[in-house]
């Protein structure tokens, strides 16, 4: 009975909010209440199960979201975004500007924690959509795809880190047949998605309206390299210690500083003190303007805090009523392709569980049980362990659902409906997903 309640679950939660416009934050945690209390939870366990699903999800992301936001007003408030988005636009030409925004998001998925990518990419695809005078959905949906598929399939991020470590593949070849599953994934969910869906004209979201009087403030605004540098803060910084990894030992006194400078809120509050002084400070604006543009990002995106935290406490209930290892049980007594039957446990434990890494990672457990010698640790023959990175990295992302984080995060930030997010969010995955499925299957005809 687990699916069955978790399936009443997802319907009541959309109940509440389209029939009866129920806040979304509340409707989830009523959900979250009622499939928890539905699968046998005591009341003193489910109230645990949220809160602590409620607590650590804001926990990890909360600072982050904030910070991002608040860079993100900063940028637009100084006029950052407008110089970055007009020199996008002039070096590449509105023709080729959904290139210039796919770069950046591969860059940033590549290198940052999934929610940091998407803070810091969003206010500026918006600013460059806006300087291009082209629909702003319309370029935040390649950018989005980039970001997404770059962080799902390639290290130095944690899921394909362990992906390649649980099957035993090669990470030179994960790079090596991952990056045109990654072309084939932006082009498919990225480019032909959206033309499919029709109209994409949406009004700018309220984060990214600029201030009347930040307008007529912002007559010195910073260059160029100076715009670009404190979104990519960030990534230099994680991308840096990665490398530093590599030559010291991460448990010495000099590698837990390190890493210690590296973590996601640690780096996020390194590029919010640059975004003051760079974008304030330097551009002769005092703290009042700081401030104000601070205070002004923590209001707008306050609301969208709260409905990530109820999404984690959804998701947790959902983990720990074992809907993840239920739906993995039924699907090893199969005998359909390896590849597939990665990907489709993947697939069903994310949208059980609301959590990629999580998916992917029980699914390579199951998946390795069944295709790896216990007593030689072999591949059984005629598996390739990278197709089996590639396939479950592609089944993670198939779909988010409102147990997922990452689907308030988008509905949110760009003020979409809930029928906008599984049109425009969950149509670029899943069809990238399915493309990225299909890649891996010819390959699987030539290579073994």
């Amino acid at each position: 009975m687990p699916i069955v309640w978790l399936v009443v679950g997802i319907a009541l939660m959309l109940f509440l909010n389209i029939k009866f416009n129920v806040n979304s934050m509340l409707a989830l945690l009523l959900s979250a209440l009622a499939v928890a209390l539905l699968n046998g939870m005591a009341p003193g366990d489910a109230l645990t199960t949220i809160t602590n699903g409620f607590g650590s999800t804001l926990g990890s992301l909360a600072i982050i979201v904030v910070f991002g936001a608040a860079i993100g007003k900063l940028m637009v408030d100084s006029g950052a975004s407008h110089v970055l988005a007009s020199t996008l636009i002039r070096k590449f030409g509105v023709r080729w500007v959904k290139a210039a925004v796919i770069i950046i998001g591969l860059v940033f998925g590549l290198a940052m924690f999934y929610e940091v990518a998407f803070i810091m990419i969003a206010p500026l695809v918006i600013s460059i959509a806006k300087e291009a005078r082209v629909p702003w959905l319309g370029l935040a949906i390649p950018a989005v795809a980039a970001t997404t598929v770059a962080h799902s399939i390639f290290p130095p991020q944690a899921g394909p880190v362990a992906l390649v470590e649980t099957y035993g593949a090669d990470t030179g070849m994960v790079y090596l047949l991952g990056i045109p599953m990654a072309i084939i994934w932006v082009l498919v969910g990225g480019l032909l998605w959206p033309k499919l869906i029709g109209n994409l004209e949406r009004p700018t979201p309220e984060f990214m309206e600029q201030d009347a009087d930040a307008a007529t403030e912002a007559t010195n605004p910073p260059s160029f390299w100076v715009s670009l540098l404190v979104p990519l803060s960030p990534a230099l910084i994680m991308i840096a210690v990665t490398i530093l990894n590599t030559f010291i030992d991460k448990e010495s006194a000099a590698g837990q500083w390190i890493n210690f400078f590296g973590s996601s809120p640690v780096a996020m509050s390194i590029a919010l003190v640059l975004a003051f002084l760079l974008f304030g400070t330097a551009q002769h604006h005092d703290s009042k303007w700081c401030m104000k543009a601070f205070t002004g990002a923590i209001g707008t995106i306050a609301g969208v805090v709260m409905i990530i935290g109820g999404g984690g406490a959804f998701k947790q209930v959902v983990i720990d009523s074992g809907v993840g290892d239920y739906i993995g049980n039924l699907m090893t007594a199969s005998s359909i392709s390896p590849y597939i039957m990665a990907w489709l446990i993947t697939v069903l434990i994310r949208l059980a569980t609301g959590q990629g890494v999580v998916a992917a990672l029980t699914s390579a457990g199951i998946i390795a049980a069944a295709v790896v010698d216990p007593s030689t640790g072999a591949m059984m023959a005629g598996i390739n362990p990278t197709l089996l990175v590639l396939a479950t990295a592609a089944g993670s992302n198939f779909m988010t659902i409102i147990n997922d984080a990452s689907f308030w995060l988008f509905k949110e930030y760009f003020n979409l409906s809930i029928k906008d997010t599984f049109r425009t969010w969950c149509g670029l995955l899943a069809s990238g997903s399915l493309a990225s499925l299909a890649y891996v299957m010819v390959l699987s005809v030539f290579i073994h």
